[in-house]
Protein backbone atom coordinates (compact mmCIF):
# COMPACT_ATOMS: atom_id res chain seq x y z
CA UNK A 1 0.00 0.00 0.00
CA UNK A 2 1.24 3.47 -0.83
CA UNK A 3 1.97 6.31 1.72
CA UNK A 4 0.39 9.17 0.49
CA UNK A 5 0.16 12.87 2.26
CA UNK A 6 -3.21 13.07 1.06
CA UNK A 7 -5.37 10.52 3.16
CA UNK A 8 -9.28 10.47 2.76
CA UNK A 9 -11.06 13.36 1.41
CA UNK A 10 -14.39 15.36 3.21
CA UNK A 11 -16.94 16.28 0.82
CA UNK A 12 -17.83 20.05 1.02
CA UNK A 13 -19.40 22.79 -0.26
CA UNK A 14 -17.44 24.05 -3.47
CA UNK A 15 -16.83 27.65 -4.53
CA UNK A 16 -16.31 28.06 -8.06
CA UNK A 17 -12.57 28.77 -9.40
CA UNK A 18 -11.42 28.73 -12.35
CA UNK A 19 -7.75 28.32 -13.28
CA UNK A 20 -5.06 26.98 -16.37
CA UNK A 21 -2.88 24.34 -15.55
CA UNK A 22 0.40 22.93 -17.62
CA UNK A 23 -0.97 19.90 -19.14
CA UNK A 24 1.68 18.02 -17.72
CA UNK A 25 0.63 19.32 -14.04
CA UNK A 26 -2.83 17.73 -14.99
CA UNK A 27 -1.64 14.50 -16.08
CA UNK A 28 -0.01 13.81 -12.99
CA UNK A 29 -2.95 15.03 -11.16
CA UNK A 30 -4.84 12.20 -12.94
CA UNK A 31 -2.37 9.96 -12.21
CA UNK A 32 -2.22 10.81 -8.66
CA UNK A 33 -6.27 10.33 -8.08
CA UNK A 34 -5.47 7.12 -9.73
CA UNK A 35 -3.03 6.02 -7.18
CA UNK A 36 -5.01 7.87 -4.37
CA UNK A 37 -8.09 5.71 -5.02
CA UNK A 38 -6.75 2.64 -4.86
CA UNK A 39 -4.36 3.43 -1.73
CA UNK A 40 -8.15 4.43 -0.52
CA UNK A 41 -10.38 1.61 -1.63
CA UNK A 42 -12.36 4.35 -3.99
CA UNK A 43 -13.86 2.54 -7.00
CA UNK A 44 -12.83 5.38 -9.40
CA UNK A 45 -10.55 7.97 -9.02
CA UNK A 46 -11.91 11.69 -8.09
CA UNK A 47 -11.59 14.00 -10.70
CA UNK A 48 -8.35 15.99 -11.03
CA UNK A 49 -10.29 19.75 -9.49
CA UNK A 50 -11.28 17.40 -6.27
CA UNK A 51 -8.05 16.10 -5.70
CA UNK A 52 -6.26 19.52 -6.52
CA UNK A 53 -8.03 21.00 -3.05
CA UNK A 54 -7.27 18.88 -0.56
CA UNK A 55 -3.47 18.93 -1.92
CA UNK A 56 -3.56 22.49 -1.46
CA UNK A 57 -5.27 22.46 1.89
CA UNK A 58 -2.57 19.79 3.24
CA UNK A 59 0.04 22.63 1.65
CA UNK A 60 -1.02 25.62 2.97
CA UNK A 61 -1.25 23.15 6.45
CA UNK A 62 2.30 21.95 6.40
CA UNK A 63 3.71 25.30 5.19
CA UNK A 64 5.67 26.83 8.47
CA UNK A 65 6.59 29.89 6.76
CA UNK A 66 2.87 30.28 5.94
CA UNK A 67 1.88 29.60 9.53
CA UNK A 68 4.08 32.10 10.94
CA UNK A 69 2.89 34.96 8.79
CA UNK A 70 -0.33 34.03 10.01
CA UNK A 71 0.11 34.35 13.57
CA UNK A 72 1.71 37.43 12.58
CA UNK A 73 -1.49 39.05 11.26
Amino acid sequence: MSKLRLGPIADDKPVKLSIELPGSLHRELLVYAEVHAKANGLSAPMAPEKIAVPMIERFIATDRGFATERRRR
